[in-house]
This record gives structure tokens, C-alpha cells and sequence, in this order.
């Protein structure tokens, strides 16, 4: 008795894929422990957004130089860094902050410019900033994207929020490091 050729392929095939799908479906997959994620992507996209309003409310008091002040949240926690003129600049950047709904707390690490700077300091610090970042960024121990690096007068201020007080170590070692460091400010937190 011959059977027709379209009839053993397709019961080839048949058996092919019963075969497979027994195989794939006995096979136990072992149950895999994720770690445990800091934050949602819901507390990423508020933290961003909430940012956006603090920079947006610090651009908009002309008595405020906003382009000198560094913005960073996690969790609602604002911190703000960065070198402004004077006392009354830092005070009103932390009004204006914790007047933003959805602010739940300021960490100021503002700081007073020191004296006058000439134009080449400024450059001068601009190439430590930029030195600065890239080395951090060629560490494999240090999360560099969570940092923000701002130079003035040869001192690195550091800020932002990181994992653990390894990297903070580790990133103030290689902040002073940098050829032109003069000083090394922390301003870095530990991630909550």
C-alpha cells in the first residue's frame, strides 16, 4: 500500500512538532531572583519631570542666576549644587524649590563663588569639568551618569545621588586625580 508523499510530510512534520513542543515544555526553567529595583519607571518619569519644574520655576525669578545651579531629584528629594554670587540667590532657589508641588524635600549644596574669575580660569575649569567627567565615565566602579561634576577655580564640586559610599570614595579619588584639582567638594548622597 503506497502512501501518498503530501501525506508523510505532513506527518513528518507533524511528529517534528509534537516532538518540540514536548521537549520545550518539560524543560523546568529555574526560578531566577531579579534584584529588587530602586525605583519604578512611574518614580523615574516623576523625579524627571519633577526636575523639569524646578528648573523651569529657577529660570523664570530674574533674581536667581539658574544656569549656574545644577538640579537633580530622586524620590521627590531635590538637590540643587552648583556656584551662584551671592547668599540671597541660594536662599531664593530654595524657596522657589520647596514651592514646587511634589517637592518633598531640599538638599541645598549651593555654594558662594570666591572672588572674582578671569576669563581663562573659566576655561580653565571648564577643562577640569570636562576632565573630570570623562574620567569618571572611563571608571567601571563608578556610576557616572548619577554624578554631576561643577569646577570653579580649580575646586570640583561633585553631586548627585550614587549606590553606596564606595563610589562616592571612588569618585573623589578620581576627582583629585585630575590635573588642576585644587580641591574636591563632596556633595554626593547615598541613594534611598
Amino acid at each position: 500500500m503506497k502512501t501518498p508523499l503530501g501525506l508523510r510530510l505532513l506527518t513528518t512534520t507533524l511528529a517534528g512538532v509534537m516532538t518540540i513542543t514536548m521537549v520545550a515544555c518539560s524543560k523546568t526553567e529555574e526560578p531566577t531572583v531579579a534584584p529588587v529595583a530602586s525605583t519604578t519607571m512611574g518614580t523615574d518619569v516623576d523625579d524627571t519631570l519633577l526636575t523639569t519644574h524646578v528648573k523651569t520655576a529657577l529660570a523664570d525669578n530674574i533674581d536667581i542666576k539658574s544656569f549656574d545651579i545644577k538640579v537633580e531629584t530622586r524620590k521627590g528629594e531635590v538637590m540643587l549644587s552648583g556656584f551662584v554670587d551671592n547668599q540671597t540667590q541660594i536662599d531664593l532657589a530654595v524657596e522657589v524649590t520647596r514651592a514646587i508641588p511634589g517637592v518633598l524635600s531640599v538638599n541645598n549644596n549651593v555654594r558662594l563663588k570666591q572672588g572674582d574669575i578671569t576669563l581663562g580660569t573659566k576655561i580653565d575649569d571648564g577643562v577640569i569639568t570636562t576632565k573630570v567627567k570623562a574620567a569618571l565615565i572611563a571608571d567601571e566602579t563608578v556610576k557616572s551618569a548619577d554624578i554631576a561634576v561643577v569646577t570653579r577655580d580649580g575646586t570640583v564640586q561633585l553631586s548627585g545621588f550614587v549606590n553606596n559610599q564606595g563610589q562616592i570614595d571612588r569618585a573623589i579619588a578620581v576627582a583629585k586625580g585630575v590635573e588642576g584639582t585644587t580641591q574636591v567638594k563632596n556633595d554626593m548622597s547615598i541613594k534611598q
